[in-house]
């Protein structure tokens, strides 16, 4: 697929299926989910097949080949979760996602629900609840929002408060990757401000050894920053860092607050 750029530089545009992409059936709980929405990109860039590799930022490991660097995230949009049941549903009995994060903290709402795991696309996976594969599940707000998605017919879409479900580290934003060499020329694509939020979630990620495909859920926005785990429960920080050196100190101090460091 050819485009033309603003720039009037003409574009190629590879779709590449990822393992994770391919393997539906796999737990990504079980299996690990390190890379498996991102080495194939990734492997398509080192190899020079590709200049920039898209990413939802939640989906990248915070360790990544060397030399690869995020040049950029784009506008973040909206970060919330939201769950999506059955019509006839309100309160489900079942509720089906393959997200440790989103089953420990929908547990506290929904404390007597069980939980399974759904995997595939955002359409496959509307369909299997439509069809009643479990009576709810739980999607990202930013997905639907790309998509279109605004309504399903037999199911009810509720966004879930910032209050009660903490989102992924990068939740919401797209990260453009590239060579480290290129990061210059293709910086100023993106937003300044997300690009910064997320670097401090993937901060937090990195310094407690957690994945995107852990319990642990961090949030950056409007001077705080919002963490949750399973050992320490919800927990809101002012969070004033204005540059990544500051931003590692004042996360060290807030981890030793709560006793991680």
């Amino acid at each position: 697929m050819q485009l033309e750029t603003k720039l009037k530089v003409a574009t190629e545009i590879k779709i590449l299926t990822t393992t994770g992409d391919r393997q539906t059936a796999w737990s990504l709980e079980k299996q690990g989910g390190k890379g498996l929405f991102t080495a194939e990109l990734e492997q398509a860039l080192l190899r020079g097949e590709a200049d920039v590799a898209i990413h939802s930022a939640k989906d990248l490991p915070t360790e990544m080949p060397a030399g690869l660097a995020i040049a950029t995230c784009l506008a973040r949009q909206d970060a919330r979760d939201v769950l999506v049941r059955r019509t006839e549903c309100k309160i489900p009995k079942t509720i089906a996602t393959g997200s440790p994060r989103r089953r420990a903290q929908g547990a506290l709402i929904f404390p007597q629900a069980q939980w399974t795991e759904l995997r595939g696309n955002v359409d496959t996976r509307l369909k299997k609840i439509a069809q009643g594969e479990a009576e709810a599940s739980y999607l990202a707000a930013s997905g639907l929002n790309r998509l279109g998605i605004k309504s399903w017919e037999g199911l009810i879409f509720e966004p879930v408060a910032l209050s009660q479900m903490v989102p992924a580290a990068g939740q919401g934003a797209v990260a453009i990757q590239c060579r480290s060499s290129d990061v210059a020329h293709f910086q100023s694509a993106g937003c300044a401000a997300t690009s910064f939020s997320v670097a401090i979630e993937r901060l937090f990620l990195s310094k407690l050894g957690e994945g995107c495909h852990t319990a642990f859920a961090c949030y950056h926005v409007d001077g705080k920053v919002h963490l949750y785990r399973a050992d320490f429960g919800r927990k809101d920080f002012a969070f004033t860092a204005t540059d990544l050196t500051s931003a590692s100190s004042q996360a060290d101090f807030i981890l030793t607050q709560l006793n991680l460091r």
